[in-house]
C-alpha cells in the first residue's frame, strides 16, 4: 500500500516520479467544476481516492472501504445488504431507511440518484475502478437535488494491449468473493470488463448474500477532437436475508441474532437492475466544448417484511411485501468555454439536464392461510413518477495572480405523482402529484497565500425534496398507504472557510470550517416493520471542522490522519410523533445517526525493492443517537485493522496476495443505528475479529 492513500485533489499520483516539481503533482478532478483540473486552487472541499488505494489490500465490495479515509462523509456498513450502506456527508443522509439520500451518485458520469434524491450504491464497481472523487460543502448544490455532498466513481481506462486479470478472496462467515477483468486498447478502442460474484453467510443470524455484478466501459475516439464512452452494468441480489435490528436487550445477549420476527416472516430481499449511458464529448475549437450524456436503464425490487399480521387488516394497509419496478432515464448537455476575460482566464460551463422515473408500486400481504412470509393478496398498487428538469451556469475566473474567482447557480424543478389503482372499501383513492422549486446559487473565492499556501471560502443554498419512499406512507397506526403530499422540501444555507497546503512535497494538509442552517428538515417520524413516516421538523443546524494531513516520507513509508468534528442540532423543537412528553424534542437535541467526532489514521510501510507492504490502520466514530429525543444511543467505539501485501512480477505475469485483519482486538460494538425505529430496534451490531485473503494474477501483452 503506498503512501498517502487519500488524494487531497493535489496529492500525487501513485506512479509519479519523486522530485518532481509539486505543481505537476496533483491528479485532476472534473466534479467539482465539470472541467478537468487541479482541485488544490478550488475554494472547496474535494478529496480524491486512486485505484491503488481502492483495490490493493482491500476486499472491494463496499464504499465504506475507501470511503473510511474521507473527512466528513460517513459510511457504515450494516452488515444487512438488503439495506445497502448507510451514506452521509457533513450529517446529510444520516436518517435514511434505505439505499442513499441527501448525497448525490455518480458512475461514470452516469447519475445513481433518481430524481427524487434517492440513490442505490449496489452497482458501484470498485475492482475497476481507477478513482472516487468526494464533495463536500456548498458547490454540491450544482448537482440538483439532495446535494449534500458527492460521491463519483469513474471506471479506469485499459492499457495498451490486452490484459486479463482474475481475482479471488476468502474470508471471515463463508464470504467468498471472485471475478474476472479483461481491460486494454486496440487501435482508437479502450474497453474494461469485469464481472464478479460475492458471497456471504453474513455475520449475524439470516443475513446471508449472493450478489452478481458486471460492468463495462468501451471508449471510442474517432478523431483527435471526439470521443463516445458507452457504459453498461447490471447487478442481481437474489433472496438477501434481512436479519433486522436489535433492541438494546437483545444486542447484549447475542448481538451476532437475528430479530425473531425476521425468522418468522424470512425478511428478505430480490433486486435486479440493468443500466446503460452513453457520453459523448466533442471539442469545436481551442476555445469551446460540447457534452452529452443519454441514460436509462431498470430495476426491480421484492421485499419481504415483518409486518405483524394484525397490522394488515386496516383497509389501508399496503401489505408486507414490496414489488417495484422502476424505468428511468435521462440526459445532460452542457457547453463549456475556456478562454479570457479583461487578459485573465476564464471558463464557464452552461448546461440543463433532464431525468426521469416511472416506478410500478405494489404491495401484498405477506402470509397466505396461516403460513408466512409468502405473498399473499394485492394491498397496494398504483404508478408513480419523478422527474426533474434542471438548469445550470457555472464560471471560474482569476481576476489577479493571486486569486481565483467561482459562482454557480441552479434552478431546479422536481415534479413527483401519484396514479392509485387499488381502490377498495376503506382505501379510496390517493392518487396526487407535487411540485418543488428552487434557485440555488453558490459563490467561492481563493487567495493563493503564497505558493503552498491557499486561502479560501464559500458559500451556498441547497434544498432536499422528499423521496418516493419517503413520501410512500401518511401518518397513522399503522402507517396509512397513500402519498405525504404534505412533506415539504428541506432548505438549507451553507458556509465554509478553509486552508490547503503542500510542504516540501511530502505533505498535503487541509482544514475546513463550515456552518449549515436547514429550514423545514425531513426527520423520520416512526419507523416501524420497515416502513417509515417522515415529516418536517423546523430548523436545524450543523457546524464542524474537517482535517486531512496526509505524508508520504522517505524510506516507503507513509501516514494519514483524517478527523471530522460535527455540531448537528434541531435549533427548532418538535414533536417526534403524537405529542406527549415523552416525544418532546427540545432544541438542542443531537440529530440521530450523526457521530459527533470521526476519525481515521494509517501508518503504512513498502519496501521498494522486495513488493511487501504493510499497514497499520485505526478507526474512532463518536456516540450515535438513536432517535429525536436521544432516548439511547449507540457507543463510541475504536477498531484498529491490519493488512499486508505482496507483489510479484514474472514475464508477463503479474502476481498481487493480500491478507487484513478487521477489529484486531476483537471488540463488540454497534456499527450503525436504525433512526426512530418504532419498536426500539434500533441497533446493528458490526462483526467481531474477522479476515480477508485474496490472489489476484495479471497477463498482459
Amino acid at each position: 500500500m503506498i503512501a498517502g492513500s487519500v488524494c487531497h485533489a493535489q496529492t500525487a499520483p501513485a506512479n509519479t516520479n519523486e522530485g518532481a516539481d509539486a505543481r505537476t503533482l496533483e491528479p485532476v478532478v472534473v466534479t467539482a467544476t465539470r472541467i478537468g483540473q487541479p482541485g488544490f486552487d478550488l475554494p472547496l472541499s474535494i478529496d480524491v481516492i486512486g485505484a491503488e488505494t481502492i483495490q490493493q489490500n482491500n476486499p472491494m465490495v463496499n464504499l465504506s472501504e475507501p470511503l473510511v479515509r474521507v473527512p466528513g462523509v460517513v459510511v457504515q456498513n450494516r452488515q444487512n445488504y438488503a439495506q445497502d450502506l448507510q451514506v452521509s456527508s457533513r450529517g446529510f443522509g444520516a436518517r435514511s431507511t434505505f439505499g442513499v439520500r441527501g448525497v448525490r451518485l455518480y458512475a461514470d458520469g452516469i447519475p445513481a440518484t433518481m430524481p427524487d434524491g434517492q440513490g442505490q450504491t449496489s452497482h458501484f464497481d470498485l475492482s475497476s475502478a481507477e478513482r472516487i472523487e468526494v464533495l463536500r460543502g456548498p458547490f454540491s448544490a450544482l448537482y440538483g437535488n439532495s446535494s449534500g455532498g458527492v460521491i463519483s466513481v469513474f471506471t479506469e481506462n485499459g492499457k495498451p494491449g490486452l490484459a486479463l486479470s482474475p481475482y479471488v478472496q476468502f474470508g471471515s462467515y463463508g464470504t467468498r468473493h471472485y471475478g474476472f477483468k479483461v481491460s486494454g486498447q486496440q487501435g482508437n478502442i479502450n474497453h474494461v470488463e469485469d464481472v464478479a460474484r460475492f458471497d456471504s453467510d453474513g455475520y449475524r443470524e439470516h443475513s446471508a448474500v449472493r450478489r452478481d455484478r458486471a460492468n463495462v466501459k468501451l471508449r471510442i475516439t474517432p478523431d483527435a477532437d471526439s470521443s463516445l464512452t458507452m457504459v453498461a452494468n447490471a447487478v442481481r441480489m437474489v433472496d438477501v436475508q434481512d436479519p433486522l435490528g436489535l433492541s438494546r436487550a437483545q444486542f447484549e445477549a447475542d448481538p451476532r441474532a437475528a430479530d425473531p420476527n425476521a425468522l418468522a416472516f424470512n425478511t428478505r430481499k430480490s433486486v435486479r437492475q440493468h443500466q446503460f449511458g452513453l457520453n459523448y464529448e466533442r471539442i469545436l475549437d481551442a476555445a469551446n466544448s460540447v457534452t452529452a450524456v443519454l441514460y436509462g436503464g431498470e430495476r426491480s425490487t421484492l421485499q419481504y417484511q415483518a409486518i405483524p399480521v394484525a397490522a394488515q387488516t386496516a383497509p389501508t394497509s399496503a401489505g408486507g411485501v414490496i414489488d417495484l419496478a422502476r424505468q428511468y432515464g435521462g440526459l445532460d448537455l452542457r457547453w463549456t468555454y475556456q478562454g479570457t476575460w479583461a487578459g485573465r482566464p476564464l471558463q464557464w460551463t452552461a448546461g440543463i439536464s433532464y431525468d426521469d422515473l416511472n416506478e410500478d408500486r405494489r404491495g401484498f400481504e405477506n402470509f397466505v392461510d396461516g403460513q408466512l412470509g409468502v405473498k399473499g393478496r394485492l394491498r397496494r398498487n398504483e404508478d408513480n413518477r419523478a422527474w426533474n428538469f434542471d438548469q445550470y451556469l457555472q464560471a471560474q475566473w482569476e481576476p489577479a495572480a493571486r486569486w481565483l474567482l467561482l459562482a454557480g447557480v441552479r434552478n431546479s424543478s422536481v415534479h413527483i405523482s401519484s396514479d392509485d389503482h387499488y381502490i377498495a372499501p376503506g382505501n379510496g383513492d390517493d392518487s396526487g402529484s407535487a411540485g418543488y422549486h428552487a434557485l440555488n446559487p453558490v459563490l467561492g473565492a481563493t487567495y493563493r497565500l503564497n505558493r503552498e499556501v491557499n486561502l479560501y471560502a464559500s458559500y451556498g443554498k441547497g434544498f432536499e425534496t422528499p423521496t418516493l419512499n419517503e413520501l410512500s406512507y401518511r401518518p397513522g397506526a399503522p402507517a396509512a398507504a397513500g402519498f405525504n403530499f404534505g412533506l415539504k422540501p428541506a432548505r438549507s444555507e451553507n458556509v465554509e472557510v478553509g486552508v490547503k497546503a503542500r510542504i516540501a512535497s511530502r505533505v498535503r494538509a487541509s482544514l475546513a470550517v463550515f456552518h449549515i442552517d436547514t429550514e423545514d428538515e425531513l426527520v423520520v417520524l416512526s419507523n416501524t416493520g420497515g416502513r417509515a413516516v417522515f415529516q418536517n421538523a423546523g430548523k436545524t443546524r450543523r457546524d464542524g471542522i474537517e482535517l486531512l494531513v496526509d505524508g508520504n516520507w522517505n524510506n516507503g513509508i507513509g501516514t494519514l490522519l483524517s478527523y471530522s468534528l460535527l455540531r448537528a442540532v434541531y435549533a427548532d423543537p418538535f414533536c417526534s410523533g403524537p405529542c406527549s412528553a415523552s416525544t418532546q424534542v427540545p432544541s438542542g437535541n443531537r440529530i440521530p445517526g450523526v457521530p459527533r467526532q470521526t476519525a481515521y489514521g494509517e501508518l503504512s510501510w513498502r519496501h521498494p525493492a522486495s513488493g511487501f507492504s504493510t499497514a497499520l490502520e485505526g478507526k474512532y466514530v463518536g456516540k450515535v443517537y438513536v432517535d429525536d429525543v436521544n432516548s439511547d444511543a449507540a457507543s463510541a467505539y475504536f477498531t484498529a485493522n491490519l493488512r499486508f501485501g505482496l507483489e510479484q512480477q514474472a514475464g508477463r505475469w503479474q502476481l498481487r496476495e493480500f491478507a487484513r485483519i478487521d477489529n484486531l482486538a476483537d471488540r463488540q460494538y454497534i456499527g450503525s443505528v436504525i433512526v426512530n425505529e418504532g419498536n426500539r430496534r434500533f441497533f446493528e451490531p458490526a462483526p467481531g475479529r474477522n479476515y480477508t485473503v485474496g490472489v489476484t494474477a495479471s497477463y498482459g501483452w
